[in-house]
């Protein structure tokens, strides 16, 4: 769950980072997704698997992090519309995915709720949830909760109703 918990407290109750050891940190490896717009998603780990869901043109990638250099495993184009980049409001920004039942689940900037296998990336099922010619966008993390998806569009700021 990309907020931690239920009620987005982003709160983590690890101690293994202490403030008398902050100082200690090092880079161990980076990526570059080569898209130089806004990346607001925070990666998920499963695992030994982190997933990131990058801005338009919401690339999923899966991390293998007992490789050195966290080689990439799988990563998962959702082919979204380009014209969705002109709708979008504030950047083509994505929040996120969520996790649950081996499934990976995330929205695309162009109205697309999109499931995908965690261990492969192959994608299960995909929904259309908006309409870019109406104004409506997805940025949001999807949030699932006893089997359900929950997703909402952004938009509101063009008139556009949820």
């Amino acid at each position: 769950m990309a907020a931690h918990d239920y009620s987005s407290t982003r709160y983590s109750p690890l101690s293994e980072i202490t403030p008398a050891n902050a100082n200690q940190l090092k880079l161990a490896w980076s990526f570059s997704t080569s898209i130089d717009k806004g990346h607001e998603a925070a990666p998920i780990v499963v695992g030994a698997t982190m997933y990131v869901v990058t801005p338009y043109p919401n690339l999923v990638i899966a991390f293998d992090l007992t490789k050195p250099g966290a080689s990439v495993k799988w990563m998962f184009d959702p082919k979204t519309n380009a014209k969705s980049r002109g709708v979008a409001c504030c950047d083509v920004v994505n929040r996120g995915a969520a996790y649950a039942d081996g499934r990976l689940f995330f929205n695309t900037l162009d109205n697309q709720a999109i499931a995908l296998d965690a261990a492969n990336g192959k994608e299960l099922w995909r929904t259309n949830l908006g309409d870019i010619a109406m104004g409506q966008s997805i940025t949001m993390a999807p949030l699932v909760v006893k089997g359900k998806v929950l997703v909402g569009n952004s938009g509101g700021e063009f008139g556009v109703r949820g």
